[in-house]
């Protein structure tokens, strides 16, 4: 399904549904994508790095590029890790392209740092996935820390059901981002798959 015509297929359903926005992955996805709405984009790319475990939008030629595709915030890897470009320059690059610049993180002390940066909006984006086992639900305490900071909070990382983006937004987030649950045929499919399974005692 990750090819421009069909991304630009299920934006249209997600903003028909009730979306407020949409965070697209991709250059020729994000241009897709604004070639059918006026409606918020959030635009990344995922590269791999040489020597870096920043995947998401790495360098400050990625958010210039994503911000001429037409995306109104680019999200990138602020967590404290080895990193390609420094925060100040991949904020400096959105905001000299016209856009926010959003600050996909994974645990409470990333944010100091995001926010000295100029960051405009916290996400709990890569909770859970920068070492250890991935944790089954989303990370409700990590989405109220960041509500107490008084910037924006958008609330991702393992949304699966309309009562867990309540539960984001009673905790302080100001948005929930939902991925899999939507975009995913695969991961929706196994869901209903190993529950079926579980139910009927098969292995």
């Amino acid at each position: 399904m990750d090819s421009p015509v069909f991304v630009a297929a299920m934006a249209l359903a997600a903003l028909a549904g009730g979306a407020a926005g949409l965070r697209i992955e991709g250059l020729a996805n994000v241009r897709a994508v604004r070639a059918v709405t006026d409606r918020p984009i959030i635009g990344l790319v995922k590269r791999a790095e040489p020597d870096s475990e920043i995947y998401i939008t790495p360098r400050p030629e990625d958010v210039a590029a994503l911000c001429a595709a037409g995306a109104d915030i680019v999200a990138f890897d602020a967590t404290a890790r080895a990193r390609p470009a420094p925060l100040v320059a991949l904020v400096a690059a959105a905001h000299a392209g016209g856009a926010l610049a959003m600050a996909d993180l994974a645990a409470e002390a990333d944010a100091a740092p995001a926010l000295a940066a100029g960051v405009d909006i916290l996400g709990t984006t890569l909770s859970g996935y920068t070492g250890g086992p991935e944790p089954e639900g989303p990370d409700l305490a990590l989405v109220a820390a960041f509500a107490r900071l008084g910037r924006p909070v958008f609330a991702e990382g393992r949304y699966r059901t309309p009562e867990q983006a309540g539960a984001a937004i009673a905790a302080g987030a100001t948005g929930v981002v939902v991925g899999s649950a939507i975009t995913r045929i695969e991961h929706i499919t196994g869901w209903f798959a190993d529950a079926v399974r579980a139910a009927s005692g098969a292995t």
